[in-house]
This record gives C-alpha cells, structure tokens and sequence, in this order.
C-alpha cells in the first residue's frame, strides 16, 4: 500500500474511533466519519467497505488483539504475577485514554447492533492471563488451591468489570485507583505470601 494510501487509512480510522467512542455505533454514520476526517464518504467504503467494515477494523486495532501490550506480557524476567499485574494496568490504562481501545471496547458492547461478527478480545487475555498463573505456579509464587484456566476466566471478567463500572460510574481518571484496590484483594487470594499493595507501575 502506498504511503499516501496507509495515511488516508489511518486518519479515517482515528476518526471513525473518536466519533465510535464519543457517540456509538448507532449514532455515527460514514457521512460524519467522512465529515470529522476532511475526506469523502467515499473514502471511507474505498479503504474499509462501510462503517461495519470500519467498526471491526477498529476493533482489531487494539481491542481484540492488545498487540501493544505483547512486549510487556513476554519479558521472562519479570516474575508471573508481576507481569500480570503490569498487563492489567496496561489495559486499564489504554482503556482510559487511547481513542482505540476505548472505541473499540464500546463498539463490542454495543456488538449486537453492528451487522457483522465483532472478535472476541477476552479469549486472547484469558489465554495469557492462564499462561501467567501456571508459570507462577511452577515458581511455587500461587497458592495451591488456585486452578489456573479457572481463575483466569474469572479474573478477567472481574477486570473488565471494575475497569467499565469505574470509567461510567466515576469517569476514566479513577479507573487505576479502583483497580489498585482490585489487586491488593486479587492477589491476596492468588497468592502463598501476602504481597505488598500494587503501585500501577
């Protein structure tokens, strides 16, 4: 793809994102992402086929496949539950203020009105969250009673909870000190030595 071309892509896509998180699927037409972005509707369907087409794409930018964050979630010398932890800040964080992600969570929320099949971000999460746990098992840093597959499911459900319960009840700017709480109780229960509270850093 042309340079010229990438670029047309990637401005119609941070707008579409801006007005998806502002406003909703429902609420945004190819005409007002066309508008927003000082390009035609028509280049909206030349580059993306339509706001359906626009909307998924937004999704996989960050939602569903959190590839920002895979540098984080790799780096072994860190240990397992640290780097859990680091990724849930992570996500919170981008959750909170990247444009993206934010659309993109709401634009899966909203899955049932948009006319074609939006990804599943949270079988990814769940998977690395599963790999986390069962490394910090084998360094003897879980608590024997903790099943990983099992606990990963649950722990990242409740995430998600606290981090969209956060951002509608209270605004996006508390969403770390809530999730700071959330930790210290998580990981209480996970791990053998109680830790000290999480920092977000």
């Amino acid at each position: 793809m042309q340079e010229r071309a990438k670029t047309t892509r990637r401005s119609l896509l941070e707008t579409a994102a801006l007005l998806f998180a502002e406003r909703g699927y429902a609420a945004t037409s190819v005409n007002d992402i066309g508008a927003r972005s000082g390009r035609t509707s028509g280049a909206v369907y030349f580059h993306y086929s339509g706001k359906e087409g626009i909307a998924l794409a937004v999704v996989q930018a960050r939602f569903a496949t959190w590839s920002h964050l895979a540098e984080r979630y790799a780096d072994e010398a860190v240990p397992p539950l640290d780097r859990l932890v680091a990724l849930g800040y992570d996500i919170a964080n981008a959750l909170a203020e990247d444009p993206i992600t934010r659309a993109g969570a709401r634009l899966w929320a909203e899955r049932s009105t948009i006319n074609a099949p939006v990804p599943d971000p949270f079988a990814l999460l769940t998977a690395a969250a599963t790999r986390l746990l069962a490394q910090a098992r084998l360094a003897g840093h879980l608590n024997a009673h903790v099943r990983p597959a099992r606990a990963a499911r649950a722990l990242v459900r409740a995430f998600f909870g606290v981090c969209s319960l956060t951002d509608a009840l209270e605004g996006p700017a508390i969403v770390t000190d809530r999730l700071s709480d959330w930790w210290q109780l998580t990981l209480f229960s996970l791990c053998p030595v109680h830790p000290d509270p999480p920092t977000g850093r």
